[in-house]
């Protein structure tokens, strides 16, 4: 067996379509343009392109964009007063604060700051509160966890009654997708470091997850014949072949498990891509409710 290919690439490029053409409706019917603001904090290269990327992708549906670079050595007080401005600007649907922040910051109280109906990332206590629980809705459900649920849904992937573990417990990823697969009646198993005989708890998925940050660390024989597999993981490894003298791969050993597995996202080109698209249709959402 080969597994499918999940292409992110290609399913955010819908996702995006499906956005711009919503974006169209809300300007014609209301005269308003969705508006996603950014807040990027020193100058570290990897959030750089991050946020160019986000606001390129603004551009690309037709929102407006925002951005708010920041001096590495800015105060906690200054931060909250810009986040604050945010929250008062009626043209800002959206307010994204790029991680990580200089640790001299408070992250909790930066984040928290932020307006629960422009918290797009979901990162508000209360957002995440209200996903953590049953039968309530949170305004905003964190992007790469929504992500992922949007790219087994467009599979066609059956999630209620299956068996889902997620590998890692991050409050970005690990854990709100978890609370995702709960609301959805998966049954769930949430891994990590200290879990014994990891491997044959992984094997027991139908649908794997994984995000602990370690490259290729999910081998072909951890894996159930047959499982889906979503791969979040970004890592740099070394490989002199390569122009840049090395290349992106995932938490998953992507050429063993794409022989197991009867689908599989790739790295790069799987759930990142969606990250993005979901974070679009989350400032398209917070414009429709603000209208």
């Amino acid at each position: 067996m080969t597994a499918k290919i999940i292409s992110g690439t290609e399913m955010a490029a819908t996702i995006r379509a499906e956005i711009k053409a919503e974006v169209e409706i809300l300007k014609a019917n209301t005269g308003r343009m969705p508006g996603l603001a950014t807040v990027l904090v020193g100058g570290r290269k990897d959030s750089q392109s991050y946020v160019r990327m986000k606001k390129k992708a603004c551009a690309e549906v037709g929102m407006a964009s925002f951005g708010h670079d920041l001096p590495e050595n800015i105060s906690q007080e200054e931060l909250l007063r810009i986040i604050q401005d945010l929250n008062e600007n009626p043209e800002v649907h959206g307010i994204l604060v790029q991680l990580p922040i200089p640790a001299h910051l408070n992250e909790e109280e930066i984040l928290a700051a932020v307006g629960l109906e422009k918290d797009i990332d979901g990162f508000h206590p209360i957002n995440i509160g209200r996903l953590s629980m049953k039968r309530r809705e949170p305004l905003f459900v964190p992007c790469t966890p929504k992500g992922c649920i949007e790219m087994l849904d467009r599979t066609g992937v059956q999630i209620e009654g299956k068996r889902a573990v997620v590998l890692g417990r991050s409050n970005i990823v690990g854990l709100p997708v978890a609370m995702l697969l709960l609301h959805r009646n998966a049954t769930l198993t949430i891994c990590h470091s200290r879990t014994q005989n990891l491997p044959q708890v992984v094997r027991e998925a139908d649908i794997l997850i994984v995000a602990v940050g370690r490259a290729e660390m999910v081998r072909g024989d951890w894996v159930k014949p047959g499982a889906v597999v979503i791969d979040v993981g970004t890592n740099a490894v070394d490989d002199p072949t390569t122009e840049k003298g090395y290349r992106w791969v995932g938490d998953v050993a992507f050429n063993e498990v794409k022989e197991i597995a009867s689908a599989i996202t790739p790295v790069p080109g799987g759930v990142g891509p969606m990250t993005i698209a979901m974070l679009l249709r989350n400032t398209l959402d917070g414009a429709k409710r603000s209208s």
